[in-house]
């Protein structure tokens, strides 16, 4: 099960999810100019993937996801967790739809 709380650090906004079991999903999305951030793997391991490529992910590594680009991010194992941070652009942080 995926539970998502979300989070505020200064002016920065955010996520963390949390993925109970090995095979625990994020649904595919996309995110636009206003909502694009980058996600830190905390702990566990996760595979982030979309229709042309796929990154294995480990505790430590960050993933850098552009505007427009559609993912999908699987745990590969228990209790992996991960944190999104909003970028700033043009100076201004975006809000992150859950």
């Amino acid at each position: 099960m995926l539970s998502v709380k979300q989070i505020e650090f200064g002016d920065l906004r955010g996520a963390m999810y949390d993925f109970e079991h090995a095979g625990d999903i994020l649904p595919k999305h996309v995110h636009t100019d206003e909502n694009v951030h980058i996600t830190i793997v905390c702990r566990g391991e996760l595979l982030a993937y979309s229709h042309d490529w796929e990154q294995k992910a480990i505790a430590g590594q960050v993933l850098d996801f552009r505007p427009g680009e559609p993912h999908e991010l699987k745990a590969l194992v228990n209790n992996t967790r991960i944190i999104n941070i909003v970028k700033k652009m043009n100076g201004h942080v975006g809000q992150i739809d859950l």
